[in-house]
């Protein structure tokens, strides 16, 4: 009987194959009471398994394969420093002295609280933080419990062997980079987890997030993990499976082509030049960028490297980051975020309370000015790795004229310490204004007389615009991004901001989303920036679209409010095949 079950869609093609179970931990904990005379004892044996942890990933850390992805130290690296938080090292020691129970059980029960916090974080990243804390806690439980740490993979397993987790932490990630792995699939983990990151750098056929997969299937089962639609069919009929075959045979040539444009140019049929850039989080990232063929860095959202730590990033430990970016890219544009931290996505050195509202509360450029110590080391950090290639600083979360003045009088303050100090920076750094609040969308015009590019954040656009939480799964149906409303908001900024004879680019994920593509080209957009990943299948589109064909199309979708004949409409934008 076969059994299809969808997740969330990393991407890497379709792959077929047998299923490998990788066993799982802190299963049937036991729980048993301690003397107080063993107690002690027990301390020590949580503490002998702490330090073992540690050794253990910083080890893996420095034997990563040279072929692996770069994000793997940086992920390696934050679950080391994760062992150092007290609520890990620490309080599990709490309750092994004060419940007087073995090191295990209270390692479970400090599991479990840390899991209740997490699942109540509103913001997507920091929320799927909870799976590496959690993947720290089960390698501190398998050394408590005296298991085999690692995955176990067999040399002989098939090259078409599907891994089966409940999850994979960065460490997995070392030792089956090498095996003869073909896909892999886990119940947990989200779009932002570093198990889906990881995925996407190495570019296997993955599914995550399908809650109870690894009950379902059976060691050696044939499975087909699509990474294109988050499927995973367990045991398929021959109807099912030669269906598939098709497909993954149609992927793999299509893969071959697009491997063909990678260093052609983004233009239209009619000879209209595109530009292509990449977003990025972290600055491991910068190899995915220029690998894809991207033009440039569109979008690199600083705030990543000030989560999952203690302390905030230095100014000097931020000028390095930006410097190496602006280097690897050498010399095309290198579009910085400030950062965009919040109440809802605030570090533990930050503290300004738990908002009712993070989402309209003390975030983006508001956090910022808040807080303009912390935010003149950004911008001084930015300015001085200026001299290291074309970096450009964008303001996220502008609400209105005011907002954007004071950052820019906070640049210039920036500007004039560092001359003070006699350290150099680049004359002319262009500076940009992030689209992503209506009311920013509406006077876009006023902030165009301050800056020199401004770039639509489609994700926060369509949410503000809609009052819709796409990550609710009771409004996430609502949540549309050819909305009349917000294509309305789109097309104004484009035509606005080219009548200013200025830039404007798209960096949501309406930007690598290629059935979206004709309908921003139509609109005039000329910028697209967008995951590294989706470079190459958005090259395809542009270089199969004839303006002239598009644009009168586009017209009628914004002249009607009826999302009947949008839908329609954007179906015969994308009935031509991007061939």
């Amino acid at each position: 009987m076969s059994i299809c079950l969808h997740g969330v869609a990393i991407g890497g093609g379709i792959a077929i194959g047998r299923a490998h179970l990788v066993r799982q931990s802190m299963e049937d904990v036991a729980h048993y009471g301690l003397d107080p005379a063993d107690v002690p004892a027990e301390v020590e044996r949580f503490e002998e398994a702490i330090r073992t942890t540690r050794k253990q990933l910083e080890q893996l850390r420095s034997s990563i394969p040279e072929n692996a992805p770069a994000e793997l130290g940086a992920f390696l690296s934050l679950h080391v420093m994760l062992l150092s938080d007290i609520s890990i090292s620490g309080d599990p020691i709490d309750i092994i002295e004060t419940q007087r129970c073995n090191a295990e059980w209270a390692l479970k029960l400090q599991a479990e609280l840390l899991t209740e916090q997490f699942d109540a974080i509103e913001e997507d990243y920091l929320r799927e933080r909870k799976h590496d804390v959690l993947q720290v806690v089960e390698r501190i439980f398998k050394n408590l419990a005296g298991h085999d740490t690692e995955l176990g993979i067999a040399e002989d397993l098939f090259d078409d062997t599907i891994l089966i987790a409940h999850d994979l932490s960065p460490a997995d990630m070392v030792y089956f980079k090498d095996s003869r792995i073909a896909a892999f699939v886990t119940d947990v983990g989200g779009a932002t987890s570093h198990t889906a990151i990881l995925g996407r750098s190495l570019d296997l056929p993955s599914v995550i997030a399908l809650h109870h997969g690894r009950t379902l299937i059976r060691e050696d089962e044939w499975v087909i993990v699509d990474g294109q639609q988050g499927v995973l069919i367990i045991n398929p009929e021959e109807l099912v499976l030669a269906e598939y075959r098709q497909r993954q045979r149609a992927w793999l040539a299509a893969r071959r082509k697009l491997s063909s444009i990678r260093k052609v140019s983004a233009e239209t049929r009619d000879g209209a030049q595109i530009e292509l850039l990449a977003n990025i989080e972290l600055p491991e990232q910068v190899d995915m960028a220029r690998e894809s063929g991207a033009a440039g860095i569109g979008l690199f959202r600083s705030e990543f490297m000030f989560l999952g730590r203690d302390t905030l990033p230095s100014e000097d430990e931020q000028y390095e980051a930006y410097r190496r970016v602006a280097e690897a890219m050498k010399g095309a544009p290198v579009t910085v975020r400030t950062m965009d931290l919040g109440a809802d996505k605030s570090p533990r050195w930050l503290s300004h309370g738990v908002a009712d509202n993070p989402a309209l509360g003390l975030t983006g450029i508001r956090l910022c000015l808040a807080e303009p110590l912390m935010f003149r080391a950004q911008l001084r950090a930015l300015l001085r790795a200026s001299l290291h290639g074309r970096i450009r600083i964008m303001f996220p979360m502008l609400n209105a004229l005011p907002e954007l003045k004071q950052a820019l009088a906070q640049l210039a303050y920036a500007k004039e310490e560092l001359r003070d100090e006699g350290i150099a920076f680049a004359d002319r750094i262009e500076i940009g204004a992030m689209i992503e609040i209506p009311s920013a969308a509406l006077v876009v015009g006023s902030f165009l007389k301050q800056v020199d590019f401004v770039s639509i954040g489609t994700n926060d656009l369509i949410q503000y615009t809609l009052a819709v939480d796409r990550n609710d799964d009771a409004v996430s149906h609502l949540y549309d991004p050819v909305h009349p409303a917000v294509l309305k908001l789109i097309a104004h900024t484009i035509k606005t901001t080219h009548r200013a004879g200025k830039t404007v680019a798209v960096c949501g994920e309406m930007a690598g989303d290629a059935r979206m593509t004709r309908l921003l080209l139509g609109m005039g957009l000329r910028r697209f920036s967008m995951d590294p990943v989706h470079v190459l299948p958005i090259k395809q589109v542009v270089r199969n679209t004839h303006l002239d064909d598009v644009v009168p199309v586009v017209g009628r979708m914004l002249r009607t409010e009826d999302p009947d004949k949008i839908a329609d409409l954007l179906d015969q934008l994308n009935a031509e095949p991007a061939l």
